[in-house]
């Protein structure tokens, strides 16, 4: 049902999706307010709560007492004491292309009575990805500082704002009400966020997923310790209840909250034309990836006080303001470098370091170029702005470049920068390029070393007994087993290392330490076939192994011809030899003659061999 248009729902299929909708959102508010870790992105939030609206609109009398339109926040949590707001802290509604900002230009003029030709202002500030929080001030003293909450009661975290740097104890200057609420974002630059991230998890704590939510979650901690630990920041941009008018525009207040010593948004500006305001959302998403915080769409407010008055409030928005969201799920963010990651099969994927930006709820400072020839398409060169999006919620992507940084263009790896083995593009059958560049240093290769050496022991070719995927990790994450070669040198590699005899780790015993060895020194003596297949060379399987031990029954014969024909070329007599097998290809002598021409891969087969 939650496909179908909500022109298309029958009343009664209407009403059982208003219970769905309702319970959804209940439990995206209870996550993103309460927890501090929303199980929604933006932009699926905003779809559940528009298709509630569509459906309330279609059929009015089905609006259920519990609405998500008439309720801001989630229920409050018991962590701490509850404050009354003195005027609710509501949300705004949401526009999200260039014709909804004229329909609420136009809804503004016509509820006002107003003319075309009669001037409106209006301001344009960032809409800052953080969490709302309200700073009560008497005689220019702050007494609470509560969170937004369900809107009407938010939770008691006065203490805490009081070690946020930016937040001021005592108001400056003059002119400020004997009673105000001044009210905000709290929020985490990225640049934090990161070192913030870093350090937790070095401690072995938890880690945030965004920005957002660590700036959530530091503020409402029990231990204000904490909190004072944490690198938090505020902006104000907005007020409550207030005992004194003390402006009477929505820019000229602003203005005072920073004459009052708060920091204000340097991007707020005032226009009077709606061009001029989708120019000023233009400018700030062309800025967004530089700010050093992140910010998810603009606010338009109505700048005169007395028109705001006189628009007043629906459900829980006023009429006098909304918010411009970003297009879902895409950012705009600098391309700092193309970097190489070498994957457990050898393939080499460039990867954009970005500046790190939030991109559906998370933190992307790296995205997939997939390859080289992706690269090429794109025209992407360090220094660049570039537009990426989640695909699929998952994977962060380039989508392609906005603006040049004048950097070079880029030139791919020839060799890998795990191992410095050569990496190459194959030619297929048709004589056609790989889009992937690999590596030729195969189990000599680090980047490659655990996926390979599970392979080498695993049921298709050497199988041995008692060592799977869990214990070559084990070996490799304690420094003993780095090559195939130190699988049949363990018991030396783990005393020199200076580790306690393997019968004493944990998850082993004397019996199965004992038996595990003794396969080990089984396997000393493979079948050809299934020891070149163990290998891993690419295009080089079971099928080709098992027609090379056939025909040349001992491998240092087949071996010592590979070798040469890796020294003299494809052209060679022994490259020719190689290739007169039915059944074996160019492809897979190619691929012979680069795996053995690696000096890693030299070295590792001598090694090898002696065992």
């Amino acid at each position: 049902m939650s496909e179908t248009a909500v022109d298309a729902l029958t009343e009664a299929e209407a009403k059982s999706e208003l219970a769905r909708l309702v319970t959804e959102i209940k439990l995206a508010d209870g996550a993103y307010y309460k927890d501090d870790d929303p199980h929604l992105t933006d932009a699926e939030y905003d779809t559940l709560r528009q298709r509630n609206l569509d459906i309330e609109t279609r059929f009015p009398h089905l609006k259920r007492k519990d609405s998500p339109t008439d309720r801001v926040g989630a229920p409050l949590s018991d962590t701490f004491a509850k404050i009354t707001h003195g005027a609710p802290m509501l949300s705004l509604d949401n526009a999200f292309n260039d014709d909804d900002v004229e329909d609420f230009a136009g809804r503004i003029r016509r509820f006002l009575g107003l003319g075309e030709n009669e001037e409106v202002a209006l301001t344009a500030e960032p809409k800052i990805d953080g969490l709302s929080l309200s700073l009560l001030y008497v005689d220019g003293k702050l007494q609470r500082a509560a969170t937004r909450g369900d809107g009407a009661v938010g939770e008691d975290v006065t203490a805490n704002a009081k070690t946020i740097d930016n937040i001021p104890h005592d108001l400056l200057g003059k002119g400020w009400p004997e009673r105000i609420e001044v009210r905000g974002e709290v929020y985490m630059s990225g640049e934090d966020f990161l070192a913030m991230n870093s350090a937790e998890e070095a401690e072995g704590r938890k880690t945030f997923a965004n920005p957002r939510n660590a700036a959530a979650g530091s503020l409402r901690q029990k231990d204000v310790a904490v909190t004072k630990s944490r690198p938090l920041k505020f902006f104000a941009y907005a007020w409550g209840e207030t005992s004194d008018a003390f402006a009477d525009t929505q820019s000229g207040a602003v203005n005072s909250f920073e004459a009052w010593g708060f920091e204000i948004n340097p991007l707020f500006t005032r226009h009077t034309s709606t061009s001029d305001l989708l120019a000023a959302y233009n400018g700030i998403a062309e800025k967004r990836s530089a700010l050093g915080y992140d910010i998810d769409g603009v606010v338009y407010k109505v700048d005169r006080l007395d028109w705001q008055d006189r628009l007043g409030f629906q459900s829980r928005a006023p009429r006098w303001a909304i918010a411009h969201k970003f297009p879902a799920e895409k950012a705009q963010t600098t391309l700092e470098a193309i970097d190489i990651q070498v994957g457990r099969t050898g393939s080499l994927t460039p990867v954009a370091r970005l500046t790190p930006i939030t991109v559906g709820g998370v933190v992307v400072s790296n995205a997939t170029l997939h390859n080289e020839d992706e690269i090429a398409r794109l025209g992407v060169r360090e220094g660049d702005i570039v537009e990426i999006q989640r695909a699929g919620d998952v994977i962060p992507q380039v989508l392609g470049v906005i603006k040049s940084g004048g950097g070079a263009v880029w030139e791919p790896p020839k060799v890998c920068p795990e191992c410095g083995s050569e990496a190459v593009r194959e030619l297929d059958e048709k004589g056609e390029a790989d889009v992937r560049r690999r590596c030729t240093g195969g189990l000599a290769c680090p980047a490659q070393a655990t996926e390979r050496l599970k392979y080498f022991v695993s049921r298709r070719t050497l199988d041995i007994d008692g060592l799977g995927a869990k214990q070559i990790e084990l070996f490799y994450d304690k420094g003993v087993v780095r090559g195939p070669q130190d699988i049949f040198r363990l018991e030396a590699r783990i005393a020199d290392a200076g580790l306690s005899p393997l019968e004493e780790w944990e998850g082993f015993g004397k019996r199965s330490a004992s038996q595990l060895l003794a396969s080990i020194d089984g396997a000393r003596r493979p079948a050809f076939g299934r020891f070149l297949t163990g290998l891993g060379i690419r295009n080089v399987g079971r099928t080709s192994g098992d027609l090379f031990a056939r025909h040349f029954i001992r491998w240092q014969t087949f071996w010592d011809l590979v070798e040469r024909a890796a020294e003299e070329g494809i052209e060679s007599a022994a490259a020719a030899e190689l290739m007169a097998l039915d059944g074996i290809g160019e492809t897979a002598v190619k691929s012979l003659m680069a795996f053995a021409a690696e000096p890693n891969t030299r070295q590792m087969m001598d090694a090898l061999m002696e065992e």
